[in-house]
């Protein structure tokens, strides 16, 4: 009995060392924290040199490295995605500002990532962004301004939306040939409304009185020729229309 119970008291006792022993720290990941920290240098040179492919090789290193410090990593992350905005990688830039702004989100940030929706042309997220920078610091001036920019911009998207395919008259009082085939035709209903708000605004904006109405004058006969000449054979009202929207854009200064 003694023979046994002493043998039983040494096994325990190396169980014990086991469970105490360094095996337990390699097991828990316990000592990963004494490990160096990631060594940034290359990345700080390539940015000091302005060097966009080593910096997109030697920051890319260090942000993937998992021992880098979170403000280097910030940093790495700042000179790529500035590289990659400069060389209109939008997605890319997108993902590092993403990561940016989960390492620290900043108004700056927000305010970059939401002009790089706005190039993509995902105006709502654009302009989430926007509003969370003004939320953070209400006085940021490229954030106000944007945000300013975005929503007079949806706004006249909406207005435009709103009388998409709609000519520049009722189609429900037409009479005339042209103009039911203007209102069955929403590209020609475009045309048609493009070339009757343009020449209201040359016209509007004409040096004096007597240009104005010699500029009148010849939207009046481009509508009077129209009405004589449609479905007539050869006559093309599309390009007639395009013609006549050109000369105007022409005389715009466009």
């Amino acid at each position: 009995m003694r023979i046994g119970l002493k043998i039983l008291l040494i096994g325990c006792a190396v169980l014990s060392l086991l469970c105490t022993g360094p095996h337990l720290a390699y097991a828990t990941g316990a000592d990963t924290g004494d490990m160096p920290l990631a060594d940034p240098s290359p990345c700080l040179s390539a940015i000091a040199a302005s060097d966009g492919d080593k910096i997109v090789d030697a920051c890319g290193a260090l942000i993937d490295n998992e021992k880098t410090a979170k403000a280097d990593r910030l940093k790495a992350l700042i000179a790529r995605g500035g590289v990659f905005i400069r060389r209109n990688q939008v997605e890319r830039a997108i993902a590092d500002y993403d990561d940016m702004l989960r390492l620290d989100p900043q108004a700056d940030f927000f305010n970059t990532r939401g002009e790089l929706w706005w190039r993509k042309a995902e105006r709502p997220k654009a302009l989430a962004d926007f509003g969370a920078a003004l939320k953070l610091n209400p006085d940021h001036p490229q954030a106000k301004d944007n945000y300013r920019k975005l929503a007079r911009e949806l706004e006249r998207i909406g207005a435009q939306m709103a009388v998409a395919g709609k000519p520049s008259f009722n189609c429900a009082t037409a009479r005339r040939p042209v103009e039911k085939a203007i209102c069955a035709n929403p590209e020609l209903a475009n045309l048609d409304r493009d070339i009757y708000a343009i020449n209201a605004r040359v016209v509007r904006e004409a040096k004096g009185p007597a240009e104005g109405r010699t500029l009148q004058r010849a939207q009046d006969e481009f509508i009077a020729h129209r009405n004589a000449q449609f479905g007539r054979a050869g006559y093309d009202l599309k390009k007639e229309m395009q013609d006549r929207l050109q000369a105007l854009t022409g005389v715009d200064g466009y």
